[in-house]
């Protein structure tokens, strides 16, 4: 079995800020160049209008503090940020689906 978990991501574009600070901002901090951290691969990531970045990633649980100095680091500044760990529904619903049909 593979030694990793989901962990979806939230990033709320700061609002104090316009697109072209927060944009300077993750330029000088390397976020778009660095991403994802070291121990961890992008699964998704979804920009939801007014609101910020959905983002999923596959983590090592030994990553999980790198993953954590990563947006310390890398976003604060430019986003605010909300950490989840999570997994795949999407079997689940679907076993249901047809057992409920």
């Amino acid at each position: 079995m593979e030694n990793k978990f989901l962990v979806t991501i939230i990033l709320r574009h700061d609002q104090s800020k316009s697109l072209d600070e927060i944009v300077a901002h993750v330029k000088e901090t390397g976020f778009y160049r660095d991403f994802p951290p070291e121990g961890s691969e992008l699964v998704s990531w979804t920009v939801a209008m007014s609101y910020g970045f959905i983002i999923q990633l596959r983590t090592e649980p030994a990553a999980l503090r790198n993953l954590n100095l990563f947006f310390e680091k890398k976003a604060w500044g430019a986003f605010r940020y909300e950490v989840y760990p999570s997994y795949d529904f999407e079997p689940i619903a679907l076993k249901f689906k047809k057992e409920h049909s």
